[in-house]
């Protein structure tokens, strides 16, 4: 009788190596506006400065209570700091490898990174947008990513231009009804 061994051993090593598998991730663009760069910096300073340092202080009250198998405290805050140690080494790497935009481009009107867009879609609504590096988008405040659909459908475009972006939904198509390098001041035309 031939041994298993060898055939569990093998689909063992197999099957750990598929779980740690993760789908690599598509490049993010590397630019980022001053603005965001102060965000993430600040974001790293408190971590680093104030965060780590008070959960690091729990860490070793708790441990000093004594069996720390049963201690709650003691495993929640060294899962905190596990969480936050990760998000600083992230940080540290990404604000190493991005790049601060903050000149205006010599063609005002026309878009490219760091611009706020005034856009008419084909139901006459306004929207606005500012295209972003992909750390500092936020829909709520029309902050998209470079890398996004539409800000990649809008760049080099000018004034009275009409864009179609592909969405989830089907494709949609908007007029450019202004670009500035500034926030806007209102709403509409």
């Amino acid at each position: 009788m031939e041994s298993r061994f060898p055939v569990l051993f093998y689909a063992r090593i197999l099957k750990t190596c598929m779980r740690r598998h993760r789908t690599p991730q598509q490049p993010k663009s590397n630019y980022i506006t001053p603005e965001g760069m102060k965000r993430l910096s600040d974001e790293l300073s408190y971590l680093w400065k104030e965060k780590r340092p008070k959960v690091t202080q729990a860490v070793a009250e708790a441990a000093a209570q004594g069996d720390r198998s049963e201690n709650a405290e003691y495993i929640y805050g060294k899962k905190q700091l596990r969480e936050i140690d990760s998000r600083i080494r992230f940080l540290m790497k990404r604000l190493d490898s991005l790049t601060v935009v903050d000149r205006k481009p010599a063609a005002g009107d026309q878009v490219f990174f760091g611009a706020w867009v005034r856009l008419e879609d084909e139901a006459g609504d306004i929207v606005e947008y500012r295209i972003v590096g992909p750390d500092e988008f936020d829909p709520d405040k029309g902050f998209i990513s470079i890398d996004s659909p539409m800000a990649r459908a809008l760049m080099r475009k000018t004034e009275g231009d009409e864009i179609v972006v592909q969405r989830p939904k089907g494709e949609a198509t908007f007029t450019i009804v202004k670009v500035s390098y500034q926030p806007f001041q209102g709403k509409g035309h």
